[in-house]
């Protein structure tokens, strides 16, 4: 079966699949070489990179064809997220049958998978928008801190009672933080002048109370540079209306958080693309993944975080 690399890309999954497929397992071929049967985790590492890098290269390739031939938005977007798809099916395939799923490994494993699918849909935006390099949380504190000592060398008020007011400042950083804040989240970019941090999640589990926390103290200090700093957070499953977790950021007022189906209807006004109706048309991982693969799922009862 002849895969086309043209802008009829979309329409071939079955091309896509068998092309995949094929490459992994003359990847496989090799990696079994040089690997023991139960070395599941670099075997299941190496066919992922196989499979990542044969995915790159065929978007670089299409993203090239694009530019020269004038493709619209709309074409090399829908490619690239069939190139994706079908990749992502691959590796679900080959990583089942070197190392059969659990619980833990495939909801986090599919919780990646969606957060990167629906980035494409940033990276490659209908939209206009513009990408940016979130700051470091040692310069905001140093760039604040610097604020306050200016304000606080400029009061009326003895040296000595300035310097305790700066040691005082210095003691609250202390019990914000031990060390570090990450501040950077999933994706970063500008749209009409507003500044957007994106957080994904798939869905959550019932340990999440420190992360919760970092949540709600980056989107504070986001909050407090600028009035233009929009902490959106974006959730797989439907059925987190009903978590606390995902209630404490959504009725925080540092967060606007979407999940289910208003995730998608939120990603479409921002990029201009209908993901859910894309997903709806061409995802169907019960026909694409091999047999063995949704048998196991099923019988694990894990195909309910195939439900995009």
């Amino acid at each position: 079966m002849n895969l086309f690399v043209d802008n009829t890309i979309p329409f071939q999954k079955s091309q896509l699949l068998t092309y995949f497929k094929n490459r992994g397992n003359e990847s496989l071929e090799e990696i079994s070489r040089n690997y023991l049967s139960k070395q599941y985790k670099k075997k299941v590492s190496k066919i992922n990179k196989a499979i990542n890098e044969t995915r790159n290269k065929l978007i670089l390739t299409i993203s090239q064809k694009a530019e020269e031939q004038k493709w619209d938005k709309m074409e090399l977007l829908s490619s690239v997220l069939m190139i994706t798809y079908c990749s992502y099916v691959t590796m679900v395939d080959f990583r089942n049958s070197i190392w059969a799923y659990d619980y833990m490994s495939f909801s986090r494993r599919i919780g990646e998978l969606w957060e990167h699918f629906c980035k494409i849909c940033f990276e490659y935006s209908i939209n206009k928008l513009e990408l940016f390099i979130p700051p470091l949380f040692l310069d905001i504190k140093k760039e604040m801190t610097n604020e306050i000592e200016v304000y606080i060398d400029k009061l009326t008020i003895t040296d000595k009672e300035k310097l305790e007011l700066k040691k005082y400042y210095e003691k609250i950083w202390s019990m914000v933080t031990s060390g570090e804040i990450k501040l950077e989240l999933d994706l970063h970019f500008i749209q009409n002048n507003q500044f957007y941090n994106i957080d994904f999640k798939s869905g959550f589990s019932s340990n999440e109370k420190g992360n919760i926390n970092r949540l709600l103290l980056v989107a504070t200090i986001y909050k407090n540079l600028k009035s233009n700093y929009n902490c959106y957070l974006f959730v797989r499953s439907m059925e987190e209306e009903n978590n606390q977790y995902f209630k404490q950021l959504r009725d925080s007022s540092v967060w606007t958080a979407f999940c289910g189906d208003k995730t998608y209807i939120e990603i479409k006004k921002i990029t201009g693309f209908d993901l859910k109706d894309w997903i709806c048309k061409n995802i169907d991982w019960k026909i694409d993944l091999q047999e063995e693969t949704v048998k196991h799922l099923k019988q694990n009862d894990l195909l309910k975080y195939l439900v995009w």
